[in-house]
């Protein structure tokens, strides 16, 4: 239990919590407020592994928990913004399909080879990097068009090609990995 007990694992719960407090002020119509908690809370994915690797934190779960971590605070934004009519649900649909193909191979691995180590990649952290980016673009579109509404619709374009390409990514090495039974 110690292990959950340190600084970067509460650190990398900020962006957990703050995820209900966006959706619900997208679906008001707060938008500048949407967009200051996401934007605090999205810093947060930086600064826990910056506290972990210089204090000396990091810990088995916390490599477990923060991309978990990520992908519930990405996804109820990314769901809310899409239900709130903000992005276009083929977005939505390709994020959460790369986490459901990510998550299915996870499991089949842990289930049906030696594999027991899931590194992240440069291509997935890139992806998780425009997804805040395009996040925080939209939600700084809804707060105040202009500038922001035009640089929205290629966030996501780009956004969701990274993305798509990191999930044909990840399913493509990690299935060498299985074939080659490295782990």
């Amino acid at each position: 239990m110690r292990d959950w007990l340190n600084l970067p694992n509460t650190v990398t719960m900020i962006r957990v919590i703050a995820a209900p407090f966006i959706s619900r002020a997208i679906l008001r119509g707060e938008h500048g407020l949407a967009a200051a908690i996401f934007a605090g809370a999205a810093v947060t994915d930086s600064l826990d592994g910056f506290l972990a690797r210089r204090f000396g934190g990091t810990t088995p779960s916390g490599a477990y928990f923060d991309p978990i971590a990520d992908k519930l605070f990405l996804g109820v934004v990314i769901l809310t913004l899409a239900a709130a009519d903000s992005i276009p649900y083929w977005f939505a649909g390709i994020v959460f399909g790369r986490d459901l193909l990510i998550l299915a191979a996870t499991g089949a691995a842990l289930r049906f080879s030696k594999l027991r180590k899931f590194p992240p990649s440069p291509w997935g952290k890139l992806s998780t990097f425009l997804q805040i980016a395009c996040v925080v673009t939209v939600l700084a579109a809804n707060a105040a068009p202009g500038i922001a509404g035009r640089a929205a619709l290629p966030s996501i374009w780009l956004s969701g090609a990274a993305t798509l390409w990191s999930g044909l990514h990840y399913a493509w090495t990690g299935a060498a990995r299985w074939r080659s039974g490295q782990d």
